[in-house]
């Protein structure tokens, strides 16, 4: 495989950063991870890393160098990050149980694979147009559906801030399963938080996945997505990657998976125990995704 991957995450107007976010990856498969902590709820932080390292130890205990079934990957490992909040609840006593979005895809054989729960987004752009995106488990996207909604009307809606759908939640999470489907060179696929695509535009969000690498268009996205939504910025976290086939293109940005040993990984998820003392910081944070740069960098320069 040759990919360019990028991430990165801003606390934007909030107390906290309860985004995370992460990628894995082996000789032949590539995961790729955000979860949105649901600030209504106590602690959404937590299930948001709980989300993140149940996916990440999943694909690496399983991933030999690819997943078997790839659509019951994605369903069973996310139920299992569902009931892994729920344990952490239990045996912490927790008067409420964290809650958090998903939404995750998995690379591998040419195909790509995407679920979500609630509404952090899952987009694939190729050659300057919008292939598909997720549909967000929300109250606004279904009056949307329905025609009883207009787009522009979806800003200042009252509605527009109401999930019925999220792990960590009472009832059994919906997973929307998507895919598979055959990238073509130069295909970006882009994880975003709310607060990432909600301030911006579709055109723009695909305006710059297509003009720029995934190096220059996450930054520049979250950049925007702040400055449009202001004081109030919700947290804002987007992961992208853009496929490239052509194991001799010379993207100084590029990674190639090809000389990696057989059940080998590499990972920008840090392992956690999962207590409350263990979170990370905005300094360990921001520390963390200047050495995420740096390692990609090192990576792309080994695996040439």
């Amino acid at each position: 495989m040759r990919f360019s991957v990028y991430q990165e995450s801003r606390k934007g107007g909030r107390r906290v950063n309860q985004d995370r976010m992460g990628y894995c990856f082996t000789r032949d498969a590539l995961l790729m991870v955000l979860a949105d902590g649901l600030g209504g709820h106590a602690l959404g932080e937590i299930a948001a890393q709980q989300a993140l390292q149940t996916l990440a130890h999943q694909f690496q205990t399983q991933a030999r160098p690819t997943i078997r079934n790839p659509a019951d990957f994605l369903q069973d490992t996310i139920m299992l990050a569902h009931r892994e909040i729920h344990r952490y609840a239990e045996a912490h006593r927790l008067s409420d149980v964290p809650r958090t979005t998903v939404v995750c895809c998995l690379v591998q054989q040419g195909q790509i694979h995407w679920a979500h729960a609630g509404d952090s987004r899952f987009y694939l752009v190729r050659k300057g147009r919008l292939l598909t995106r997720t549909r967000d488990h929300s109250k606004i996207e279904n009056l949307l559906q329905q025609e009883r909604v207009l787009p522009m009307e979806v800003a200042n809606h009252p509605e527009r801030n109401k999930l019925y759908n999220c792990l960590g939640s009472p009832n059994l999470p919906l997973i929307d399963i998507g895919g598979p489907l055959r990238l073509d060179p130069g295909d970006v696929a882009l994880l975003g938080s709310d607060g990432l695509w909600g301030p911006l535009e579709e055109p723009e969000i695909v305006d710059r996945l297509t003009r720029l690498s995934v190096v220059q268009a996450v930054p520049e996205l979250i950049s925007r997505a702040l400055e449009k939504a202001g004081e109030g910025a919700d947290n804002t976290t987007g992961i992208a990657m853009m496929w490239e086939l052509d194991a001799s293109a010379t993207g100084d940005e590029s990674v190639m998976t090809d000389t990696l040993p057989l059940n080998a990984f590499t990972t920008s998820i840090l392992e956690r125990t999962g207590t409350e003392a263990d979170l990370l910081s905005e300094e360990e944070i921001e520390r963390s995704i200047a050495e995420i740069r740096a390692a990609i960098d090192k990576t792309s320069n080994l695996m040439r």
